[in-house]
């Protein structure tokens, strides 16, 4: 019961970490114009992605322009935009592993095999996890050297954005939740005796309980 629970732990966290990255992928939010000048009143504020850049008035006013091309972007916006797609892709991969051999599910029968299997959905999760925490880590390394830069000129510093954090976020939720599911299928954990769904009761022609099931 124990090994169950760490199972459905770690599902929860990792379905949300590769939500989260998803999310961040999405979000053109990463990089965002810092506003270090001596003038408070901004016109406009400018957001970096990995898919668009987006322009966003005073008035609310938004206006975004998608990249038009993979490789005039930065080095380091071309790697995340590669390892956060294969991320989410790895993730909904993870998911259909863990849950074929999950111990609420009846896809395999062996418990050998289904604890094996487990331990595969975990590990792929880790890598999902890693695969987003390095060009996160990199493109966050990137803004803060261009921001204490002093060859930088003031409108062309970048701050930190929203989808950064989102990033880190997933980042420990995938790597804790494929922890939590390698933990899940050691023997110490599921013990000696692992969980077994009970059969299903049969039903007769006549619509009576075989007599069997009677004790």
């Amino acid at each position: 019961m124990f090994a169950a629970c760490l199972e459905s732990l770690g599902m929860t966290l990792c379905v949300a970490g590769s939500m989260l990255v998803m999310i961040a992928c999405g979000l053109p939010t990463w990089k965002v114009n810092a506003f270090i000048e001596g003038n408070i009143v901004v016109a406009q504020t400018i957001w970096d992605g990995l898919w668009m850049s987006c322009v966003v008035q005073s008035t609310g006013h938004m206006q975004c322009k998608i990249h038009d091309s993979v490789l005039a972007l930065a080095q380091d916006l071309q790697t995340a935009r590669a390892l956060t797609v294969i991320s989410a892709v790895l993730g909904v991969v993870g998911l259909t592993v863990t849950v074929a051999g999950a111990q609420c599910t009846n896809c395999i029968k062996d418990d050998a095999v289904k604890r094996r299997v487990v331990y595969a959905g975990g590990i792929i999760y880790i890598f999902c996890g890693l695969f987003v925490l390095v060009p996160i880590c990199w493109i966050a390394n990137n803004i803060i050297v261009g921001f204490h830069d002093p060859m930088v000129p003031p409108a062309q510093k970048r701050e930190i954005g929203a989808s950064i954090y989102i990033g880190w976020a997933a980042a420990a939720l995938l790597l804790s939740g494929g922890t939590l599911l390698c933990c899940s299928c050691s023997q110490g954990v599921r013990g000696s005796f692992p969980l077994k769904l009970a059969p299903t009761k049969t039903i007769t022609v006549n619509g009576e309980f075989d007599k069997k099931h009677y004790v």
